[in-house]
């Protein structure tokens, strides 16, 4: 446990230290789109769009942003949280939800990798899914980070990757993608539905995100 910890702080130092000593070089990247144009229509999913609070707002430091409840004719829940960073070299880095949810007062009962095969032409992504559980009810989340072209389902490689692209690329942007869906009849039809939304959300994610 006290390896694991030592190696997180030393990858967090040298993220540190790289984005400071690389900040003055790095491009403020905009989103390709406004994500106050995200659709709320998305196949059979259709959506009402939120508001984060201000002091949420503060803290998380995106430049833009869509958070949105969708659901689908069978009555699927999924909301979706998306924020983009038009850089990271100033201290505003992506926060993880593993770091957060425990704050809220869910507990992460297990942590995992999926698989989700798009449609078309479009290659498979990996994603991060965490199981919760608080007061006898349970959600499934799914999240990943889209930068600089990568789907990335790691918080260790997002630093890693973070550190060579703003040394190779001259660019910090980057966007954290978060789903997540209460359990209402099992589990395996909730992730069915965030799997289904993954694929018809994703074209759209890559309109308003910079590869």
């Amino acid at each position: 446990m006290n390896y694991k910890r030592t190696i997180i702080i030393s990858v967090i130092m040298i993220v540190s230290a790289a984005l400071t000593i690389f900040a003055g070089h790095t491009e403020r990247i905009a989103p390709n789109k406004p994500f106050s144009e995200f659709p709320l229509e998305i196949g059979q999913w259709k959506g009402t769009r939120g508001e984060l609070d201000q002091k949420v707002y503060n803290i998380l430091g995106v430049e833009d942003y869509i958070i949105a409840n969708y659901r689908n004719r069978s009555g699927a829940l999924v909301n979706l949280y998306v924020g983009f960073y038009q850089s990271q070299s100033q201290g505003d880095l992506i926060h993880s939800p593993k770091n957060c949810l425990p704050g809220a007062g869910w507990n992460i009962v297990h942590t995992g990798i999926e698989t989700i095969k798009m449609n078309d032409a479009e290659k498979p992504i990996k994603v991060i899914k965490l199981d919760l559980q608080k007061d006898g009810e349970k959600q499934i989340v799914l999240y990943w980070f889209q930068s600089r072209g990568r789907i990335i389902a790691s918080e260790y490689m997002q630093k890693v990757w973070l550190v060579i692209d703003s040394i190779m690329k001259h660019r910090t942007d980057g966007s954290f993608v978060r789903l997540i869906s209460p359990v209402t009849v099992d589990e395996k039809t909730t992730l069915n539905a965030l799997k289904d939304f993954s694929r018809q959300v994703y074209p759209f994610l890559k309109e308003h995100i910079p590869s």
